[in-house]
């Protein structure tokens, strides 16, 4: 592993480098595999260098999806069992293949304690799990799914990286409603009216945010 990697956290202090240099490994995955299971996180913690994770529950009687968290770079995987010691038994699904590094879940556990910078690290990323999570809960009851997919539109684009690259950017359709709780065919009519309002434009999967004011108006006429 090298140091390189480990620029995901910034500056965790030369010591704890050594740590994750000295346990670490880091493993590639693609969208054939089924990694990150539940019995592997009761042995392992991951953090995502590259790639694009998806962690759902589905309703096997009516295949319905709810995505709860859409994983890249920089995010870990799975703060429950690291902190609980405890099987999460939540589906995953590998949407870009990619890259994690891997640490024994005990010695996460005792590197929180160990080095403070780290524990820090991991409660401020599980605050930020549960604000998403809070969040994800409001919207799906009390906002309509135009308003859900103009927030997830604005979210996307507050989240793009240097080279201007966004985490819904390859998603299908598919995808897209399983992140707002709805179907693909609902996600199509609100896409089409927005390319028609000249708002966006998403091709080849990838949504180019055409006007910023027509996008800020639309949002301020659905409050």
């Amino acid at each position: 592993m090298t140091r390189l990697e480990l620029d995901t956290f910034g500056v965790i202090g030369e010591q704890l480098q050594q740590e994750f240099e000295t346990h670490g490994t880091i493993v590639e995955f693609d969208r054939k595999e089924l990694p990150f299971d539940y019995d592997d996180t009761l042995q392992y913690f991951f953090i995502f260098l590259s790639g694009k994770v998806k962690i759902f529950q589905m309703n096997l009687t009516n295949a319905k999806e709810q995505t709860i968290y859409l994983m890249s770079r920089g995010d870990m995987f799975d703060t429950v069992s690291l902190l609980d010691g405890q099987a999460h038994e939540v589906m995953v699904e590998i949407l870009e293949a990619g890259s994690a590094l891997r640490l024994p879940i005990g010695k996460a556990r005792e590197w929180m304690y160990a080095y403070p910078v780290f524990g820090e690290i991991v409660l401020k990323y599980v605050a930020h799990q549960l604000r998403h999570v809070e969040e994800l809960a409001t919207d799906l009851t009390l906002f309509d799914t135009q308003e859900r997919l103009l927030k997830l539109i604005v979210q996307n684009m507050e989240r793009k990286d240097a080279q201007g690259h966004g985490i819904l950017d390859g998603l299908s359709h598919t995808e897209l409603a399983n992140l707002i709780g709805t179907v693909r065919h609902v996600v199509d009519r609100h896409m089409k009216k927005l390319r028609e309002e000249g708002v966006l434009e998403n091709t080849r999967k990838k949504i180019t945010l055409k006007n910023h004011e027509k996008l800020l108006e639309r949002i301020k006429n659905l409050v």
